[in-house]
Order: structure tokens, then C-alpha cells, then sequence
């Protein structure tokens, strides 16, 4: 399943960066991709499992950049 988050107040480039490698790591997590510039994210994960995944990638991202809201 593949879904496009807004982001809120993600403060740079580098922060996006780290959110994404910290993302793509995430079991379950197919591809990620977080565009500072559109302030989106494209998360494509197993449907089973989205729920679950969905919550580790909101903490994961809150660790990197705890000024970052993922609009759900």
C-alpha cells in the first residue's frame, strides 16, 4: 500500500534525510521518500502490516526531528 503524508515543520534537507534512512530501515517498509521541499512523504508498505508500521515510522521520526508532524 502506498501512501503521501504532509509533513509539518520539518526544519531541513539534512533532517529529511536522516528521517529517510531511519525509515527505509524499518521492516515492512517496501520505499520511502520525504521530500523537504513539498514537505510530503510517499511511504509504500505491506498492507498487512500497515498499521503497525505506520506507528514505528511516526516514533522514528519523532527521535530525528521532534518538531516533525506527520499529518495523519
Amino acid at each position: 500500500m502506498k501512501k503521501i503524508y504532509q509533513l509539518e515543520d520539518l526544519d531541513c534537507a539534512n533532517c529529511a534525510a536522516k528521517m529517510e534512512r531511519a525509515v527505509a530501515k524499518i521492516e515492512g517498509v517496501s520505499s520511502v521518500n520525504i521530500s523537504f521541499m513539498a514537505q510530503k512523504m510517499t511511504l509504500e508498505v505491506e498492507d498487512s502490516m500497515f498499521d503497525e508500521i505506520l506507528k514505528k515510522v511516526v516514533k522514528t521520526c519523532k527521535k530525528i526531528e521532534p518538531d516533525c508532524t506527520i499529518v495523519l
